[in-house]
C-alpha cells in the first residue's frame, strides 16, 4: 500500500522508460536461485509486500516451497518492468497491479488464467477480471488526501473535505501530491478527480489546483515522508505541506509505528477526496514454477494470509468474513463513498488523461 518513490515511468504514453538507478532491487542470495527449481516459488511485487514471518513460513511448510521475494520498487514501475521481462519473467506470481493499471497488464498478456482455490470466498465487487480469471483480487483500499491535524488546529483552519475545497484560497500552497504519471497514488487521485468531476471538467479542476499551488513530486514516499508535515518523517525532514495524497489507512500506521504510542492519530482523512483502490495477484505467462504460483495465489486469498495483511500491508482484506484488528478500522476506516471508475474506461482514456495531465500540471 504505502507505495515508494522510483524513477519516471512514461506510463501514459505507453514509453516505459527505466533507469538501472531506480530499481530498489540489489541481487542477493534471496533471489539468485531460479524459479525453475520446482522447490523455489519466486514472487515479483511493489516495495511495500509484506507479510509476517511466522504465516510465510507455515505456507512453506505446508506446501514445500521455498518463497523468494523480488521486490521491483512501486506499483507503476513493477508492473511495467514486469510487462517488458514477459517472455522471460523475474519470477513465477505477480502481487501488486491495482485496478488503475489492470488493463494495461492484461493487454499485455502478463498473466494466465488461473481459478484460484477460495475465490468463491471473495466479495463479487472486486472480481474485476471474473470471466477469465487472470488475476485474483487480493485487497482493497482508499488513496485520499490526509492532513496534518496540529497544523490546522494551529492556524484555526477546517481541514478540507473535498475535492472541491482543496482548490479554494485557504488551502493555498498546502498540497503536495505525486505524479500520476509514475506514482499508483498519484494516478489514482487523478482518476478520483476525473470520476469525481467528468470526462471534461478535469481538466479545469487541475488548473485550480495548479493556480491553488499545488505541488507534485515524483513519488508517494517523498510526498509523504520528506513534503507532508504531518508524518513522523516529515516532521523531522522539515515538511511544510500539511495536505498530502496518501491512504485512508495512513493514520493507523502513524498511530501502530509511533515510539511512544499516542491516543489518537496525528494524521486524518479527507473523506471526500478518496478513490477505491484494488490490488490483484497473477500467475505470470511464462512462468518457471506455474504450479507453485497457483499455489501462492491460493495462499494469498485464504484466510491466514488476509487477516495478516492489514497490518502489514495497511490494505483491507477481500475475502468475507476475514477479521481486521480493532486498531485498524479504528484509526483508519475504509471511505464510505469512495469515487470509483470502471476498469473500461480507466483503458478507454488512461493514456490520453495522463498525456493531457502531464501538458497541464507539469509544463
Amino acid at each position: 500500500m504505502q507505495n515508494k518513490t522510483f524513477v519516471a515511468v512514461a506510463v501514459g504514453l505507453g514509453l516505459i522508460t527505466l533507469s538501472a538507478c531506480g530499481s530498489t532491487h540489489a541481487k542477493s542470495s534471496t533471489d539468485s536461485e531460479s524459479s525453475t527449481d520446482s522447490k523455489t516459488v519466486t514472487l515479483v511485487s511493489h516495495d511495500s509486500w509484506a507479510v509476517s514471518k511466522n504465516v510465510l513460513a507455515d505456507f512453506e511448510k505446508k506446501t514445500g516451497y521455498q518463497v523468494k521475494v523480488l521486490k521491483d520498487g512501486d506499483a507503476g514501475q513493477a508492473v511495467n518492468k514486469a510487462i517488458l521481462t514477459k517472455d522471460n519473467p523475474q519470477g513465477d506470481v505477480f502481487f501488486g497491479v491495482d485496478n488503475t493499471l489492470l488493463s494495461r497488464a492484461l493487454d499485455n498478456g502478463l498473466f494466465q488464467p488461473y481459478t484460484a482455490k477460495g475465490l468463491d470466498k471473495v466479495g463479487a465487487a472486486y472480481q474485476l477480471d471474473k470471466d477469465k480469471h487472470r488475476v485474483t483480487p487480493i485487497d482493497y483500499g482508499d488513496i485520499c488526501v490526509n492532513y496534518d491535524k496540529a497544523y490546522f488546529s494551529a492556524h484555526r483552519l477546517t481541514p478540507p473535505q473535498s475535492f472541491a475545497d482543496l482548490a479554494k484560497p485557504a488551502y493555498k500552497n498546502l498540497l503536495v501530491t505525486e505524479n500520476a504519471a509514475t506514482s499508483s497514488p498519484g494516478l489514482g487521485f487523478l482518476l478520483g478527480s476525473a470520476a469525481r468531476f467528468g470526462d471534461t471538467g478535469w481538466p479545469d479542476y487541475w488548473k485550480k489546483l495548479k493556480a491553488n499551488g499545488v505541488k507534485v513530486v515524483d513519488g508517494w514516499e517523498q510526498a509523504y515522508y520528506q513534503e507532508f508535515s504531518g508524518s513522523s518523517e516529515g516532521r523531522k525532514a522539515g515538511g511544510d505541506r500539511p495536505l498530502v495524497v496518501s491512504y485512508a489507512s495512513s493514520p493507523p500506521a502513524e498511530v501502530i509505528y509511533a515510539k511512544k504510542r499516542p491516543g489518537t492519530a496525528p494524521t486524518g482523512v479527507a473523506s471526500g477526496t478518496c478513490f477505491r483502490q484494488i490490488e490483484f495477484a497473477g500467475v505470470l505467462s511464462n512462468a518457471g514454477n506455474t504450479k507453485g504460483a497457483k499455489a501462492f495465489v491460493d495462499f494469498l486469498v485464504s484466510r491466514e494470509f488476509q487477516e495478516d495483511m492489514p497490518l502489514n500491508m495497511f490494505v483491507y482484506p477481500v475475502v468475507d468474513g476475514a477479521k481486521v484488528p480493532a486498531d485498524f478500522t479504528k484509526y483508519g476506516p475504509a471511505a464510505q463513498h469512495p469515487e470509483i471508475m470502471a476498469p473500461g474506461k480507466i483503458a478507454a482514456n488512461r493514456d490520453q488523461w495522463l498525456k493531457s495531465w502531464t501538458s497541464l500540471v507539469l509544463k
